[in-house]
């Protein structure tokens, strides 16, 4: 058995950590390339996500580079996602593909359907079910670990006052947690990851600006699907906070990396929506409304082309740019994005924060001043 899982955060990371453990083959998804999105484009219907051509063109250069089992996930509520799987074991199939495909649902969701799914890998695997359910749980932290050293790099990359110093640090960072196997292992690489941002000099008196990202996660997440937009942010003086991290999705009962637990998550959406919209939109929903209250400059949503739960999210966050007075950027990815266009986009918001914060700062200025005359 050589499995493949599709590349989006730190997925890869988890499923080659989890593989090693049980013994279990396993085939890297190559990056993600114009002849990723060809491949997509060409076997998949017209009208389907972008996400979705993305992943069978990523599927097939998987089972070219030795793949014979993919894995992959399911969706919940209204949205495409819940018939990826089928769909795409269908094109391929009728392309003349020969593999087996195991689908898991969300352990967040569905904690009793993803453990049977499991079931499907014991007769390949070295350990039993409960060692197996052990060893889930370390990948989970490891991949947990991971994500919280990509949080911090993205909050501090801004405000670095030696050029590379968070990138050198995340780099080691990672480097210690990829030799973690133990519990007490990934933990010790945590409090390494935290001493080595903890010595990174920071310029605290540097303008700078707090940007949001939101949207699905394979558009928010992949660079090459968002021309790297945490780094070209970075590079604009702006401290960044992201909705969406794979390993939150994997954790039952809440998002531990982007700080909030289901119940928080309801009450900040709540006021903007009744129930829940499917995908990923509630929580960006949510992330977006508490970037409002913490008093972010701007929010960036990506969203793929007809994307319903993102395009709902999008008309929720015309009411909040409104309520908070922050501007709010929606783009649509779609095969046909170009570089050019998106940035200057995102040139004219990075303006435009600067120039509210400028206004803001001004009228908090003179109403202090009036209340001291």
């Amino acid at each position: 058995m050589n499995i493949n899982v599709p590349r989006c955060g730190s997925l890869q990371f988890m499923a080659r950590d989890l593989c090693d453990r049980l013994g279990l083959g396993y085939v890297e998804t190559p990056e993600y390339s114009e002849r990723t999105v060809e491949i997509g484009v060409t076997l998949a219907p017209e009208l389907v996500c972008f996400p979705m051509k993305v992943l069978i063109g990523s599927a097939v250069e998987a089972l070219e580079s030795g793949a014979d089992t993919l894995v992959m996930v399911a969706g919940y509520g209204p949205c495409r996602f819940n018939y990826f799987a089928e769909i795409q074991k269908r094109i391929l199939e009728r392309e003349g593909y020969r593999f087996r495909l195991l689908t898991f649902d969300s352990p967040r969701d569905t904690p009793r359907e993803f453990y049977n799914n499991l079931r499907a890998l014991l007769p390949e695997s070295r350990t039993g079910l409960v060692g197996m359910l052990r060893q889930v749980a370390l990948a989970l932290r490891k991949g947990r670990a991971l994500d919280e050293i990509e949080k911090r790099a993205m909050a501090l990359r801004a405000l670095e006052a030696e050029e590379g110093a968070v990138d050198q640090a995340a780099a080691e960072s990672r480097e210690a947690l990829s030799a973690a196997i133990s519990k007490a292992e990934i933990e010790e690489a945590g409090v390494l990851a935290r001493r080595l941002f903890g010595r990174v000099a920071l310029d605290d008196e540097r303008p700078h600006l707090r940007v949001g990202v939101v949207g699905e996660m394979l558009v928010s997440m992949e660079p090459y699907f968002n021309f790297d937009i945490l780094n070209w942010l970075a590079r604009r003086d702006a401290a960044v906070e992201r909705s969406l991290y794979t390993s939150d999705i994997f954790t039952p009962g809440g998002h531990p990396v982007l700080g909030f637990d289901d119940r928080m998550i309801e009450s900040a959406a709540s006021p903007y929506v009744c129930h829940e919209i499917g995908g990923h939109g509630h929580v960006n929903v949510a992330a977006t409304a508490d970037y409002a209250r913490r008093g972010f400059d701007a929010v960036v949503h990506f969203f793929p082309f007809t994307c319903l739960p993102e395009v709902i999210a999008k008309t929720v966050f015309v009411r909040i740019a409104g309520e908070f007075e922050m501007p709010i950027l929606s783009i649509s990815i779609d095969e046909q994005t170009g570089r050019a266009g998106m940035q200057t986009r995102l040139e004219a918001l990075v303006d435009l924060a600067w120039s509210n914060r400028e206004r803001k700062l001004a009228r908090g200025a003179h109403a202090r001043a009036a209340a001291g005359a």
